[in-house]
């Protein structure tokens, strides 16, 4: 018993012996979050570069290359502004060169960073671009978003392993032994690791079992919505236990804003699923 309680012990205090920053230059610091985000990116290329092989999809690396550049500046475009938008709008109404410069000039000139983005906003920014590049390729909407969702939520468990590391966007209060303490946390409570939730059911478990659907011919877009409505679904669930943002706290005094959007999102992904089917996979 007493092993098992210092083993549980151990596990419940290990955020806290975690330095978010594995290199620091002066006020700089290289954080294993940015660094988890380049790992994302990676695993996501080399998935899709896999499936071209495999399945002999018709683009070239090159092209495939060139629509990651678009997608990631898309994607921080876009989770920045949709943080502004979804989460923080009054703040940075009032300070609205904050949403860009990362320097704190209140005592000194010190990097502090960007803090603050939001899933729903780099989706909306990777779907506008995503339009803008298919049409200047001439290529498929449906067919290349097919091509890379199944793809998509492994990289994202890296992503929310980096918020893992950072020490944020923990979970709510709770007494069940696998809660964690986070540092960043002022009251010092026993939390639940959401974080580690979402790597687990929005990464692992959505990427299986759309890497399994794959290669069943269906229609175009079903990936793309199965997508929609899985992690719409799996966020809505785990956003039960995540922490809301204190800014924000809860909508109505029932869902958090990150629950509203993922409803929005699933009920954009059933749509795009009748009418894709009702279509026969026509583009």
């Amino acid at each position: 018993m007493r092993a098992m309680a210092q083993l549980v012990d151990f596990w419940q205090h290990i955020p806290e012996h975690i330095n978010p920053a594995f290199l620091e230059i002066g006020s700089f610091q290289l954080r294993y979050y940015g660094f988890m985000y380049l790992v994302a990116f990676s695993v996501v290329y080399l998935l899709v570069i896999h499936r071209i092989r495999d399945e002999k999809f018709e683009y070239s690396k090159e092209t495939i290359q060139d629509y990651i550049v678009w997608a990631v500046a898309a994607l921080l475009i876009g989770a920045r502004l949709g943080y502004v938008l979804f989460y923080n709008l009054e703040y940075y109404a009032a300070h609205p060169l904050s949403i860009i410069f990362p320097f704190d000039l209140s005592d000194g000139f010190r990097f502090v960073g960007l803090s603050g983005l939001s899933y729903h906003g780099g989706l909306v920014g990777i779907i506008l671009v995503s339009i803008l590049f298919f049409r200047r390729h001439k290529i498929n909407f449906w067919r290349f978003a097919d091509l890379f969702c199944p793809a998509i939520p492994l990289g994202y468990t890296f992503g929310r392993i980096g918020n893992f590391l950072n020490g944020e966007l923990y979970g709510r209060v709770t007494d069940v032994w696998w809660g964690m303490y986070f540092p960043l946390d002022t009251l010092h409570a026993l939390r639940h690791p959401s974080q580690l939730y979402e790597a687990f059911f929005e990464g692992i478990v959505l990427f299986a079992v759309l890497w399994n659907v794959r290669k069943k011919a269906y229609f175009k877009g079903i990936l793309f919505s199965l997508y929609l409505i899985g992690y719409g679904t799996v966020r809505f669930c785990i956003e039960f236990f995540r922490q809301p943002d204190p800014q924000v706290g809860l909508v109505a005094g029932l869902f958090s804003m990150g629950q509203v959007l993922c409803l929005v999102m699933i009920i954009f992904g059933i749509a795009v699923m009748g009418i894709k089917k009702r279509q026969g996979g026509a583009a």
